[in-house]
C-alpha cells in the first residue's frame, strides 16, 4: 500500500476531500485537492478549510515518507500549524511539502532519547503556477512508552 492509499485509508478527511496524492518521497510530497464545488467558498474557489486540509496532508504525507521505518518506536504528531493565504485560488490546487531539515537529524535526536521538533514548508498553487498559500506544519516523533 502507498502512503498516499495509507492515508486515504485511515484520514476520514483525506477521503472526504477526494484527495490526490501525487508523489511521496523522503525529499517531497505533492497532493492535489480537485476543484469540487461542494467544497468552495463564497468566491467560488476552494475553501480555506480544505485547503489548509489538504496543506496539512502534505506535510504528513511527507512525514510518513522520510520517518515511516521508525513507527514502531515512535509516533508522528502535528504540533502547531500555520498558513497564510497569498492569492485566490481558483480550480484545482496542488500542495508541495518538503522538509525543514534532514531526516537523519531528527533521527538522531530520537536515538538521543529527545522527542524531537521538526518543521514542514508546504506551497500551494493553483493551475496557472501562481502561489496561491504558504504553510508551515512543526511535527514531533513522539517516543512510544
Amino acid at each position: 500500500m502507498s502512503i498516499g492509499e495509507m492515508l486515504a485509508a485511515t484520514v476520514p478527511m483525506a477521503r472526504t476531500l477526494n484527495l490526490e496524492f501525487r508523489q511521496t518521497t523522503p525529499e517531497r510530497a505533492v497532493v492535489a485537492l480537485p476543484d469540487q464545488a461542494d467544497y468552495h467558498n463564497h468566491v467560488g474557489g476552494p475553501h480555506a478549510g480544505a485547503m489548509f486540509t489538504l496543506g496539512e496532508s502534505a506535510s504528513g504525507a511527507i512525514v510518513l515518507a522520510a520517518f515511516g521505518d521508525q513507527l514502531s518506536r515512535a509516533v508522528p504528531l502535528a504540533v502547531r500549524a500555520e498558513i497564510a493565504y497569498r492569492k485566490l485560488a481558483m480550480g484545482a490546487v496542488t500542495a508541495t511539502a518538503t522538509l525543514g531539515r534532514p531526516a537523519a537529524d531528527v533521527v538522531a535526536e530520537l536515538d538521543a532519547g529527545q522527542r524531537p521538533e521538526f518543521s514542514v514548508s508546504v506551497e500551494i498553487r493553483r493551475a496557472d503556477g501562481e502561489v496561491t498559500g504558504e504553510m508551515a506544519v512543526v511535527w514531533t516523533l513522539r517516543p512510544n512508552g
